[in-house]
């Protein structure tokens, strides 16, 4: 049967295009060799061409699939001992002593169970989760994908960042990629996973966008610059990772903010680059160590952007230099703007606070600021910021010993205080009534100014201040309170 050369053309097509369906792909090297096979070379997700919401739903399962092997759930188990009235009359014992008899408080013992997430990041069980939920725990176990139960130790954790590190006798576990959070844009779509509610409920899949970075002020740590996502995250996904398409860690998922307490689209998660640097910091020297400039500073709000005649309201305001800090040696001065930190531009006083605290001490740092209508560059080689946070739970201890606890002041504890958001220092957020502080007169809500008369600029300079503090020692601290400032000494 004749066929028009089109119709032959076509056949010879068709043919070629099953025979290269069957056939093995190849992809040439640079020399062209023939070294693998295109299977070998799998593009990963991202990389692969969308062109059916099958080939969407697969990218996704391939991206979970990947992490979830690395995801942890982390129960703990916290003893409470409360002194409690008896409820009910003894007639046994009254009988005997009488009614009037002084009844002693009854101690009993409660089992506080918590539930969180975490993230292995090395192959012999080092473990990312927050600081808020291993702490004060008794015991700590983690549960793989595979059922298999761990006890876990604690190598460290920092309540300034939320971050903590477990280890688990084990080896050659599944570990999630490291991925970089400065390179995150928001728009980008993400995936949180997690235990959420109940450990039943374990390597739950969330998927979202995240819907901003450098989130600050928000009242949830003292160093503060979380992704926002508007993935699911609920109660039990705390310590879990945030990943982006490239199945890459990103973010710890922390916190959530809703009305019910339940998810209403706002969740917060610590980036991967501070994370991780927490964790290297307390691997290496049982501690956080952070860069200290010594420069007590706030933002630039509209009327302060008019007075000192700035062409924008980003920078960070010095109010105040701690003398003999590296600051004062480098010749900064109160009223300063600092605009720049190597080139980089800042933003906000909790940006130029993150990125000094990140930066290792030792570390000459250029710095652009703005003084007398003019700009100037000024050099300063970082010390090392007193940290009250060592492996085994140094603050707890300290703080038993004080018998009260702070927090650097952050506009939401201003609000919540009634304190001038201009002032610095360490906001006292709880203290025991049988304290000898609290006999002192020193109340929840005070700010602390200054330790035995050397200035505090954050709850970090108090704890660091104190760290050698024995029982018996006199501690001086200067207050302000309503509009107040005064002296309070007690003993320890």
């Amino acid at each position: 049967m004749y066929r028009s050369k089109p119709t032959q053309a076509i056949i010879v097509l068709a043919v070629i295009a099953v025979i290269l369906s069957v056939a093995p792909n190849f992809v040439a090297d640079g020399n062209q060799g023939y070294v693998t096979s295109a299977a070998e070379l799998k593009p990963s997700p991202q990389d692969r061409p969308i062109t059916t919401l099958r080939d969407l739903n697969r990218a996704f399962t391939e991206i979970a699939g990947d992490v979830t092997p690395a995801v942890v759930t982390v129960s703990t188990e916290k003893t409470l001992r409360l002194r409690q009235n008896p409820l009910f009359p003894d007639p046994f014992l009254d009988f005997f002593y009488g009614p009037d008899r002084r009844r002693e408080p009854e101690e009993r013992e409660f089992r506080q169970q918590g539930l969180g997430s975490g993230v292995i990041v090395s192959p012999d069980g080092n473990i990312l989760t927050n600081h808020h939920v291993i702490a004060d725990a008794d015991s700590i176990y983690v549960r793989t994908l595979e059922g298999r139960r761990y006890p876990a130790d604690v190598i460290g954790s920092d309540s300034k960042t939320d971050i903590a590190v477990l280890k688990i006798d084990a080896t050659d576990l599944p570990i999630v990629k490291i991925g970089n959070s400065d390179d995150l844009q928001v728009g980008e779509l993400v995936l949180a996973v997690g235990s959420p509610m109940s450990e039943n409920l374990a390597h739950t899949v969330t998927q979202g966008i995240v819907s901003a970075k450098g989130r600050s002020n928000i009242g949830l740590a003292d160093y503060e610059d979380f992704i926002q996502t508007d993935a699911a995250i609920n109660p039990g996904n705390s310590g879990g990772p945030l990943v982006n398409l490239d199945g890459e860690l990103i973010g710890i998922n922390s916190a959530i903010v809703s009305r019910t307490g339940g998810f209403q689209g706002i969740g917060f998660a610590v980036p991967s680059n501070m994370a991780i640097g927490i964790m290297n910091s307390l691997l290496s020297s049982g501690k956080v160590v952070r860069g200290w400039l010594g420069v007590l500073i706030q933002d630039i709000d509209e009327d302060l952007s008019a007075a000192l005649k700035l062409s924008s309201q980003g920078g960070a305001l010095v109010g105040d230099v701690v003398p003999d800090s590296p600051a004062d040696r480098a010749g900064f001065e109160p009223g300063d703007v600092i605009t720049q930190m190597n080139d980089r531009k800042i933003t906000s006083s909790a940006q130029l606070r993150n990125n000094v605290a990140a930066t290792a001490p030792g570390t000459e740092v250029t710095f652009e600021v703005y003084r007398d209508a003019g700009s100037r560059r000024l050099s300063a080689v970082l010390g090392e910021l007193p940290s009250e946070v060592t492996a085994g739970g140094a603050e707890t201890g300290l703080e038993d010993l004080l018998g009260f606890s702070v927090r650097s002041l952050t506009p939401d504890l201003a609000r919540q205080y009634s304190i001038n958001p201009n002032l610095s220092g360490a906001v006292v957020t709880s203290i025991d009534p049988a304290s000898s502080a609290y006999r002192a007169d020193l109340r929840q809500g005070d700010l602390i100014r200054s330790v035995n008369r050397r200035q505090v600029d954050s709850a970090e300079r108090f704890y660091g201040l104190l760290e050698a503090a024995e029982r018996g020692q006199t501690v001086l601290l200067r207050v302000h309170r309503n509009e107040n400032t005064f002296f309070i000494a007690f003993t320890l």
